[in-house]
């Protein structure tokens, strides 16, 4: 847990000194709230005197030289300085706790962007979602209770000690006596709740990711009239999570009663011993003055000590929440750049030399076997295989989104694992099988490309993707406002605005991963001839499941499993490849069919 709390200290940044100050004047006001009860019983001695000489206490304080108007005066002002004090205490911890938040938020995004495949991998997205909100949630109120409440109640109990032995002498003993009663109780409620919260924090990932599901496939739950099934799911998740809940809280609840027997304990003992002694000595040896002190006293320090409670129980949570986000800080991008990066890709040549890879380090099988292969610069390169046979996973190594296991990938005669990653993938553009589009302009998303884009750059390379004609015949035009995650648009348009951003960075390297799914064969075409003829020196890699789309291309891959079945035109394979050849005939029976 310190080495977590001193981790997460790093976000406190610019509000350290709110985090400083927040303490400071928690503790002047817990040095006035203590020292009221003191001076207050030294007032109730005067009132007490001049009511035995039969004198009123309120004609006492209408004389200003009366030792009760002073007392009461000085009472008067340390408690409006307390209140003072407790203000800027609580404004501070607001700044320190809120500002703490906002950047452990921001470092837990700024880290996950520098993630490589393979780290997002080993988190789940829902897992993120929930560390970065619900978790730093949980570790903003327990850093709230440490700058305030953590400091009151240790300050409040010493101080409130020290000041009931000074008045009551042995009858403070009391309190001593019931601390390790409560020590144990807490010790035993947060042991038996600490397993609980472990568990419950992965049950929420669960949920989350119920969540996250839906919300993307929407349109498919509703195809398939199974939103009852979805919703029944969803209930069992949250009833769950929900379940161990309240095992947690049926637990803690334990606390509260066992710090309320203690206390009216104590105040039942005070109050019996204390009268008993005022009235067998007069007076003298215990006055009332003493007796109402320690009892505020004791108030102080029973409630100074169920504060501590509830403290140890705020971090009892806290703590599995500090674990989880401390997982992600300490993570280490799998994918580095070395320390004198290559910082210019000399051309589009591409070469893979007994290359081996799998996902993670623990899988026993490899997604790719031995592949050697060989592209020259400005080349179209075809990618045909089944489902499931690495083709993505073969394009994905050469921008460096994956390293290989063994072998190596070199793009303009270098090993990519040489280059600076910025530099690689300004060279490497990839239309991934899964198209995003974000929330904004189509300008706006086209830009992602190349963020200082001249319009009629813009209209340029939607042309070349047959994008610029249904563009412009939305109302707004290229100032068109895309939904978050492109649903006011097809999947065709969607595909075709996504190829248009990659070609804007003028890349060496334009990779196609089947991204032209979605769109009919004759703007297929389009696409190709366009890309052909306007970038000639780029190298094309072209993945796709239709024969047409890759006919044309200057070589063809054919993969099956991981391993490289065959490599050449589509003349050479459909006489010597049987994968590629049964693929065609089925795809040209089907099209006469038709």
């Amino acid at each position: 847990m310190l080495k977590n709390f001193k981790l997460l200290a790093k976000s406190i940044r610019e509000y350290r000194m709110s985090a400083v100050l927040s303490p400071l004047f928690v503790a002047f006001e817990v040095i006035m709230e203590c020292l009221i009860p003191f001076i207050a019983s030294d007032l109730i001695l005067i009132i007490q005197r001049d009511y035995e000489n039969v004198k009123l206490s309120f004609l006492l304080l209408n004389d200003p030289t009366s030792s009760a108007a002073i007392f009461g005066g000085i009472l008067v002002v340390m408690a409006l300085l307390s209140l003072c004090f407790g203000i800027l205490a609580g404004r501070h911890c607001a700044v320190a706790s809120c500002g703490f938040a906002k950047n452990l938020r921001s470092d837990l995004y700024v880290k996950s962007q520098g993630f490589s495949f393979e780290n997002i991998d080993k988190f789940s997205s829902s897992s993120m979602i929930t560390r970065m909100t619900t978790d730093v949630t949980n570790v903003q109120n327990a850093f709230m209770m440490i700058i305030r409440t953590a400091i009151r109640s240790p300050l409040m109990f010493t101080f409130s000690i020290i000041m009931a032995f000074t008045l009551g002498g042995k009858m403070a003993l009391i309190f001593v006596l019931v601390i390790p009663i409560l020590i144990f109780g807490l010790f035993s409620i947060i042991r038996i709740a600490m397993p609980i919260f472990k568990k419950v924090f992965k049950k929420y990932d669960k949920l989350n990711n119920s969540v996250q599901e839906n919300v993307k496939g929407m349109r498919v739950v509703k195809s398939f009239v199974r939103e009852d099934y979805e919703k029944d799911k969803f209930r069992d998740a949250s009833e769950d999570v929900k379940n161990d809940f309240t095992r947690a809280d049926k637990i803690l609840a334990f606390n509260n009663p066992i710090m309320q027997l203690c206390m009216y304990s104590v105040m039942l003992f005070v109050c019996f011993f204390g009268s008993r002694l005022i009235i067998s000595s007069g007076g003298q040896a215990f006055d009332i003055g003493k007796f109402s002190a320690l009892l505020t006293y004791g108030m102080q320090i029973l409630s100074s000590l169920m504060m501590l409670s509830f403290i140890f129980v705020m971090l009892t949570m806290a703590g599995e929440s500090a674990n989880r986000i401390s997982e992600i800080l300490v993570e280490e991008s799998t994918i580095t750049n070395p320390e004198n990066p290559v910082d210019v890709v000399k051309n589009g040549d591409i070469e893979f030399k007994n290359v081996f890879f799998k996902y993670a380090k623990r899988a026993e099988n490899y997604a790719l076997t031995d592949v050697n292969l060989k592209i020259k610069s400005g080349q179209t390169v075809g990618i045909i295989g089944g489902t499931g046979s690495s083709k993505s996973s073969l394009i994905q190594l050469i921008p460096r989104l994956y390293d290989v296991t063994d072998g190596s990938v070199m793009v303009g005669g270098v090993d990519v694992r040489d280059y600076d990653l910025k530099t690689l993938r300004d060279e490497v553009s990839v239309v991934l099988q899964k198209n995003v589009l974000f929330s904004g302009t189509i300008k706006e998303n086209l830009r992602w490309g190349n963020e200082n884009a001249t319009d009629e750059e813009l209209v340029r390379v939607c042309k070349l993707a047959q994008a610029h004609e249904f563009v412009s015949s939305f109302p707004d035009g290229y100032d068109t406002y895309i939904e978050q995650g492109g649903t006011n648009v097809s999947g065709g348009q969607k595909q075709r605005l996504c190829i248009a951003r990659a070609l804007l960075k003028k890349p060496k390297i334009l990779i196609l991963d089947d991204s032209t799914s979605a769109v009919d064969t004759r703007t297929d075409a389009f696409i190709r001839k366009a890309m052909r003829d306007e970038i000639p020196d780029t190298t094309k890699i072209i993945i796709a499941q239709r024969i047409s789309s890759v006919e044309d291309a200057d070589m063809i891959i054919v993969i099956d499993n991981g391993i490289i079945n065959g490599i050449g035109t589509h003349e050479e394979l459909i006489e010597n490849n049987a994968i590629y050849n049964e693929v065609y005939t089925s795809q040209t029976k089907g099209a006469k069919m038709e």
